[in-house]
């Protein structure tokens, strides 16, 4: 036997066959949600950084009669447009005299806001984290059973030489190398696009700030 991929295929039990289609199906699912979440997150990007030169325009003398009078499309505005558009909503609909009042109900919109859009842009991720944290441990039972089969062969035989295991050796390898292979780039993958969503979070957190500052400043003297 020659240890290409092709003969180690047609040497593997039905097992890991299994074990090898079910990492490589976790594989393909993980990069499929790293690539829409990339997108995604390019997307919301580009719309809240257009969102957010249109709002500091209106914002500039410090008044809100303009961003209050202004049309915000949430689904064009990104994660950092819906979050103040929570906040100008709440803003409307209470009265620019009561200071206290104002100031709460905008604060409450922009936590409730913000914590949905965190939310949003997590979508999937436990996903790609599930795939990096099990793979190996999914290849570790295609290794067990791999070895299993060379103990079999091995009392089938009735001899302990290399080549009566090594068959069942060689699986072992293949199915731990694959799940190996499926975790590393998961892992990556998921530590990259939380660590997008954690910036995300301070940009919103700090965004959601100033705009309260701003309220709390107007409101009482509009």
């Amino acid at each position: 036997m020659q240890f290409t991929l092709t003969e180690l295929w047609a040497s593997m039990g039905l097992f890991a066959r299994l074990i090898v289609l079910v990492m490589a199906g976790m594989s393909l699912a993980s990069l499929v949600i790293a690539v829409e979440r990339m997108f995604a997150f390019r997307q919301s990007n580009a719309q809240s950084r257009a969102f957010a030169e249109k709002m500091a325009a209106l914002l500039a003398s410090g008044s809100l009669k303009d961003a209050l009078a202004s049309e915000v499309k949430p689904g064009e505005a990104g994660h950092l447009g819906r979050v103040i558009h929570a906040g100008l909503v709440a803003l409307k609909t209470t009265s620019l005299n009561d200071r206290e009042m104002a100031v709460d109900s905008v604060a409450r919109a922009l936590e409730r806001q913000g914590q949905r859009e965190l939310q949003a842009l997590k979508r999937g991720l436990n996903t790609i984290a599930t795939v990096g944290s099990t793979a190996p441990f999914v290849g570790l039972l295609g290794t067990v059973m791999g070895i299993v089969n060379s103990f079999q062969l091995m009392a089938a035989s009735g001899s302990g030489g290399l080549g009566t295991v090594s068959a069942g050796i060689a699986e072992a390898l293949v199915t731990t190398a694959f799940g190996l292979l499926v975790a590393i780039p998961a892992v990556m993958l998921y530590n990259y696009l939380q660590g997008w969503v954690d910036a995300r979070a301070v940009d919103i957190s700090e965004s959601s700030n100033e705009f309260l500052d701003l309220v709390a400043r107007t409101a009482g003297r509009q």
